[in-house]
């Protein structure tokens, strides 16, 4: 029978998780909510006869309700199962609320809120089954859920509340470790950051927006190719922008953006070696080059519209324009590469004079560290220049959670690899240390300051920092709390302190350089297309490094 019927196999696995904590319980008069700890039991969701101990909910002219802690950010939903209503109805209603922050799961809509249902829902009441019954309710991001039981004169006995969470089931052969458990835990967010982003297509946020951002992807791939290797999803989420940005538009709206997707498939290329996939490529990525080369003028300059880097760097129009002509050149050098390996010599001649002809200005930076890091990483400044006047200076402020990767890249190739541990030990440290266990859309040091933790209720004279700050589109609870983007340092230590480069298309030559910075020792893998490369590398007493490295047959390893 189901052979008959249209049907689309979800590329996600589905797992249930049980609260770690009751972080809060109604309380007052006209309120009863007993046994809330029996729903940190790890339960299922089947309602049975026989009944046992229920966390029962009474509104007896006030309502009852309490916060639920999963202890880390999920994607999905929750199941309530009820064994029985007081009354005997059939029904009640509970109002749900999900939040990436123990606050926002707390916080109320409304003209004078930041909280929004935008993009998911995760506020609402709903009907529920309330004789034994199952219910499922939430498509959205969150850690936090509060359950109010909005019937007055009601009361319920609740048998289970379990998150699903919708999940790709992928294996994970790129790995990191050092000797500083910080930056350990740091690669390992950026990782489940990135992990929870990969839905059916590669978002940006689970919470928000949701979408196939194509710039945002660009970090997020550099994280999954250090990770997870080449899941069909990074591919599929480059097609589906492809397909919905016919020429001569621009990818969501910025040239930019598309520049981006030049990049994205020049790296997935030179880890894949699939040249198969490139080839399908080859029509849109001549005809994008095309349209890109047309707005190259002969003085150096472009008049591409829409130029957009970042939302920090966008009060920036120094900034902004430094870093969008470096994002130009550094695209017309990976489209002249991927022409060549297309058999498009022509294609390849017009991105190298395209490329020559913006070389001839270097534009002012602006004091803006994103597109300084941008500038260097083009070859439009020095990076030792680069990283001495603007990148180094007061450490992590003034960079994003977004354009910070390429800060870190830029600081890499001036050899300052302790400034850049400093800056993901305090900027994306510091996430940590406000209670994040995913990295987030926005941050800035400040936020520090008197800041209360995510995962605690803000008490009097702290601030609630989901609540307080953001900017531009994300201000407030609109702010995500799992940002695909924000997890450069993942794809970078891999990168440039286990020092694993890919030297010859398809991983099948891969340069070893290993850059310790402060630490004692650092291990991991690398995936391949043969299998993941292990490296470990150890500071011996006279200071040098030994290096010891195990490849699969087909990968060639040289020292850098």
């Amino acid at each position: 029978m189901l052979e008959r019927i249209a049907k689309t196999k979800d590329p996600r696995t589905r797992y249930y998780v049980t609260p770690t904590r009751v972080l809060w319980e109604a309380e007052g008069e006209g309120v009863e909510v007993l046994a809330a700890e029996a729903l940190l039991r790890n339960r299922d969701g089947q309602a049975t006869l026989g009944g046992g101990e229920a966390c029962i909910l009474s509104n007896r002219g006030g309502q009852a309700g309490l916060l639920l802690d999963f202890g880390t950010e999920l994607q999905g939903g929750v199941q309530i199962t009820l064994w029985t209503a007081g009354t005997g109805a059939k029904t009640t209603k509970l109002r749900v609320r999900f939040g990436e922050s123990a606050a926002e799961a707390m916080s109320e809509r409304g003209p004078s809120s930041t909280a929004t249902n935008d993009h998911a829902v995760r506020d609402s009441v709903v009907e529920v089954s309330s004789f034994l019954g199952t219910t499922e309710i939430g498509n959205t991001g969150f850690r936090f859920v509060r359950i109010d039981l909005a019937d007055p004169d009601e009361s319920v006995r609740i048998k289970s509340v379990r998150a699903f969470l919708l999940i790709r089931e992928l294996e994970q052969p790129g790995s990191f470790r050092c000797s500083d458990a910080l930056l350990t835990r740091i690669w390992e967010v950026g990782a489940y950051t990135v992990h929870l982003n990969m839905q059916e297509y590669l978002w940006d946020g689970v919470k928000r927006d949701r979408l196939v951002w194509v710039g945002d992807m660009h970090p997020e791939a550099s994280t999954i190719q250090a990770v997870f290797g080449n899941p069909e999803v990074v591919p599929r989420s480059l097609d589906f922008s492809r397909d919905e940005t016919p020429l001569p538009g621009w990818m969501n709206g910025f040239p930019s953006y598309s520049m981006w997707w030049i990049l994205i498939h020049r790296d997935w290329y030179r880890q894949s070696g699939d040249l198969n996939y490139l080839m399908e490529q080859k029509p849109y990525l001549l005809g994008l080059l095309a349209a890109l080369i047309g707005h190259v003028r002969e003085d150096g300059t472009h008049d591409a519209p829409s130029p957009f880097l970042d939302w920090p760097t966008s009060p920036n129009r120094a900034g902004v324009e430094a870093g969008v002509h470096a994002l130009f050149v550094l695209a017309l050098q990976a489209g002249a590469e991927l022409c060549g390996l297309l058999g498009a010599p022509e294609a390849e001649r017009d991105c190298r004079q395209a490329e020559r002809t913006l070389r001839r200005r270097v534009p002012e930076h602006g004091g803006s560290k994103q597109a300084a890091a941008l500038m260097a990483l083009s070859g439009l400044v020095d990076p030792v220049e680069a990283n001495e006047r603007v990148l180094a200076v007061d450490g992590p402020r003034g960079i994003s959670t977004f354009l910070g990767y390429y800060v870190l890249k830029a600081r890499g190739e001036a050899g300052d690899i302790a400034g850049a541990l400093d800056v993901i030990r305090r900027y994306w440290g510091g996430m940590l240390e406000l209670g994040a266990t995913t990295f987030w859309e926005d941050f800035d040091l400040s936020w520090m300051e008197n800041g209360s933790r995510i995962d605690e209720l803000p008490s009097p004279g702290k601030v609630d920092v989901h609540g307080t700050y953001g900017d531009y589109c994300y201000e407030g609870y609109r702010h995500s709390l799992c940002h695909g983007w924000a997890s450069g340092p993942t794809a970078w230590l891999s990168e440039y302190v286990l020092g694993v480069r890919i030297a010859e298309h398809g991983c099948r030559k891969l340069a070893i350089r290993p850059q310790l910075g402060d630490l004692e020792w650092a291990e991991g893998s690398f995936p391949t297309p043969f299998g993941p490369v292990r490296v470990a590398h150890r500071r011996r007493a006279d200071g040098a490094v030994e290096t010891k490295v195990e490849a699969p047959d087909g990968v060639e390893i040289v020292y850098a």
